[in-house]
């Protein structure tokens, strides 16, 4: 039932991305809860049980590991609860499943700081509350799930008249029909004995390996590309263009192909920058299936006899008192980063948001008193709050929105004082620092009076729209305006993969020049989808 819910969101993702009201690439809701459902739809593969009990903790396990995004931290939440519910019990009949479906939504409110009507809490809470009628009523399962179905529904339909912006736009919540998604996928299991057929693309099965005298003949240092780097990107759309994302690939390695499928495109490439090919594809879609193998060490590891191709023992890692854990996009960026001691540095951002179970194995890999974890992205703080919760060792989140916040936190950060001051210190720095972006509309839509159109330059101010125009310099230099104020005294401006070199060069000139009062500086950073990210202290 549970998996056959998560195939049927899967096959529903790209609906529930296109309700995102807000016109900017980010992290889609559609995308994140389904990748967070496809996790625990994997494990349950994996971990075949008669008992439902342990199928519940092995869905809550996998989906709090596999959570993307807030909207998959949320759907993570249902299973917890679903879990907790269910805790020591073999069997669920209707009333159980009912309240286990309450208990979840129960679980989702406390996870959210602010919980705001007509959204997926007030879905999720409506429906378990039909569930919990339905089932004391004397409804068999089938049958009060199907009523829970009906009235989640239609809360939903109602979710516009709840938020206004929802209304404008002419939609329904999003995260709200992703629920309903899942919800519709495990009723169709139960009303016709077979699952929704997932379209998932299934992993390629592995080539048979050559003997390894054949290896012998290549010495490992003339290997001149060391990583094989593999994945699949579901399009955003059909109409992207991998002309241009192949183009801008193809100098970075060997043995490319870029296979245009449909919905999908299929990237295969030997190169020694796999961060930049991931950067480059993620503004045609999602990513999936990523596989980065090193065919230096795995090539050793075939020439090397079997008595010495034995793994050694990892050495000891130096124990610290402070590590950090930042996420980021671009390799200008990443750069940044590593000059100011972050430690790991997670690729990802807008559109690529990390797992919780990629921020638990960035923590993992190291060894100190207290991890310091900057999410810098509304949408992956609560995933770094989930890690930090079930992290074995001492992790502290600094909840950082943007790189600007994550680059002032630490640089306050004073190795001399203890955890709790430097804890005070990076969240006031973070809270000084002003951040403005510059990226464009990926559909149409209004935001207040404003009419936006697909393609537009959009200038952002904290997040908020407050320029938009055709030229993304004019546009980034309305953005500073509108940011700088009397007490402003720095102006920093990282210009993205999209921004040639030479134009940021003359921009920064032209930059120093409109803002004298400022010490200027323009640096690359990389970053893909957005042109310009900027920083007013």
């Amino acid at each position: 039932m549970l998996r056959s819910g998560a195939n049927n969101l899967y096959n529903n993702k790209q609906t529930v991305d296109d309700l995102n009201v807000f016109p900017v690439p980010d992290g889609d809701t559609g995308t994140n809860m389904s990748m967070t459902a496809m996790a625990m739809a994997k494990a349950l593969d994996e971990a075949v049980s008669s008992s439902a009990c342990k199928v519940a903790d092995a869905a809550s396990y996998a989906t709090l590991r596999g959570a993307r995004g807030n909207s998959g931290v949320i759907l993570s939440q249902f299973f917890r609860g679903i879990a907790k519910e269910l805790k020591n019990r073999p069997t669920c009949n209707a009333v159980d499943f009912a309240r286990a479906l309450k208990r979840g939504s129960e679980e989702a409110y406390k996870a959210v700081m602010n919980p705001t009507e007509g959204t997926i809490l007030t879905v999720a809470r409506e429906t378990a509350q039909a569930a919990v009628k339905a089932a004391t009523d004397g409804a068999a399962f089938p049958q009060m799930l199907k009523k829970a179905v009906m009235r989640g529904n239609r809360v939903l339909e109602k979710t516009p008249e709840m938020l206004p912006m929802l209304k404008k736009a002419g939609v329904v919540d999003a995260g709200g029909q992703g629920w309903m998604y899942f919800l519709e996928g495990a009723l169709y299991y139960l009303e016709h004995g077979a699952e929704v057929e997932g379209k998932a693309v299934p992993d390629q099965p592995k080539a048979a390996g050559k003997p390894d005298i054949a290896q012998q003949a290549v010495e490992t240092k003339n290997i001149k590309y060391t990583y094989c780097t593999e994945f699949i990107v579901e399009k955003k759309n059909k109409n992207v263009n991998v002309a241009t994302f192949r183009k801008a690939i193809e100098t970075k390695g060997d043995s490319m192909l870029v296979i245009d499928d449909d919905d999908i495109v299929k990237v295969h490439i030997h190169t020694n920058h796999p961060g930049y090919i991931l950067e480059r594809a993620v503004a045609l879609g999602a990513m999936i299936n990523i596989k980065i193998d090193n065919m230096a060490h795995q090539h050793q590891s075939l020439i090397t006899r079997p008595e010495e191709a034995k793994k050694p023992p990892e050495p000891p890692r130096e124990h610290k008192q402070y590590a950090f854990v930042g996420i980021c996009m671009g390799e200008g960026i990443r750069s940044v980063f590593q000059d100011l001691g972050i430690d790991e540095i997670i690729t990802g951002g807008q559109t690529m948001n990390p797992s919780t179970e990629d921020i638990l194995e960035a923590v993992g890999r190291l060894d100190a008193d207290a991890v310091f974890v900057f999410p810098n992205n509304k949408n992956i703080v609560m995933a770094a709050d989930q890690a930090r919760e079930i992290s074995e060792q001492h992790v502290i989140v600094i909840p950082t929105k943007s790189i600007p916040q994550c680059i002032a936190a630490m640089l306050a950060f004073d190795a001399n004082k203890d955890e709790q001051a430097n804890e005070a210190a990076m969240n006031r720095a973070a809270g000084a620092v002003k951040t403005g972006q510059v990226t464009y509309a990926v559909r149409d839509t209004e935001i207040g009076e404003q009419a936006i159109k697909e393609g537009d330059i959009l200038g952002m101010n904290e997040g908020k729209i407050v320029v938009t125009g055709r030229d993304p310099f004019a546009v980034c230099t309305d953005v500073i305006a509108d940011m700088a104020d009397a007490d402003s005294e720095y102006l920093t401006v990282y210009y993205g993969a999209d921004v040639k070199e030479a134009d940021a060069q003359e921009y920064a000139a032209a930059l120093e020049e409109r803002f004298a009062d400022l010490e200027v500086s323009v640096r690359y950073g990389g970053q893909a989808l957005y042109y310009f990210i900027i920083s007013v202290e």
